[in-house]
């Protein structure tokens, strides 16, 4: 299985490992940062979740990402690719820990993940599956170049939620190209 190591200024995008697990199951049991993405869980179900992303990575050949902050190695979040059977297109997902949120991770993070997901995977579309509330992940689709495609898609189970999904072309994503670099710093 080939799972690559991506850098960006602070962070480095690598797979899931055991030792990223404890960080992810705090993130995972924190109600307010998982309450669009499913609802918190506990241990044990956080360690089923943890598997299931690595193990799309040998499935898919690609997944979620953990996020680790490079200043002081710590496991911050994970953002990624990802495509359940029956999900509703190619997404590149995002979550950051509460205690890194409002620091420009979660756009840093997304930037790379979406060039891999277009440039080394080939993705033609992507999406980004977004409850209609969640303000700040609506405002980080936007601000890497998403719009919104669609209004109220039902979530397949086990969620009983409806989404909008935003997302953009391939194409879409290479004419932006100027404007990201202008506006990342």
């Amino acid at each position: 299985m080939f799972a690559p190591t991506i850098e960006t200024a602070r962070l480095v995008l690598r797979h899931p490992t055991n030792e990223d697990f404890d960080a992810f199951a705090a993130f995972s049991a924190d109600e307010e940062t998982t309450r669009y993405l499913g609802g918190a869980l506990n241990r044990a179900q956080a360690w089923r979740a943890w598997c299931m992303l690595a193990g799309a990575w040998q499935i898919r050949g690609y997944s979620m990402f953990s996020v680790i902050e490079k200043s002081t190695g710590r496991w911050v979040g994970r953002i990624g690719p990802w495509m359940p059977d029956g999900w509703p297109g190619t997404e590149v997902g995002w979550g950051i820990a509460r205690e890194a949120q409002r620091r420009g991770y979660g756009r840093e993070a997304a930037l790379a993940a979406i060039d891999y997901a277009f440039e080394k995977l080939g993705f033609e579309t992507l999406i980004h599956c977004i409850e209609p509330a969640n303000g700040p992940s609506i405002a980080l689709a936007h601000s890497v170049g998403s719009a919104l495609l669609r209004s109220g898609v039902q979530a397949p189970a086990p969620f009983t939620v409806r989404w909008d999904l935003y997302g953009q072309t391939r194409e879409q994503w290479r004419a932006g190209a100027a404007r990201r670099v202008m506006t990342r710093s």
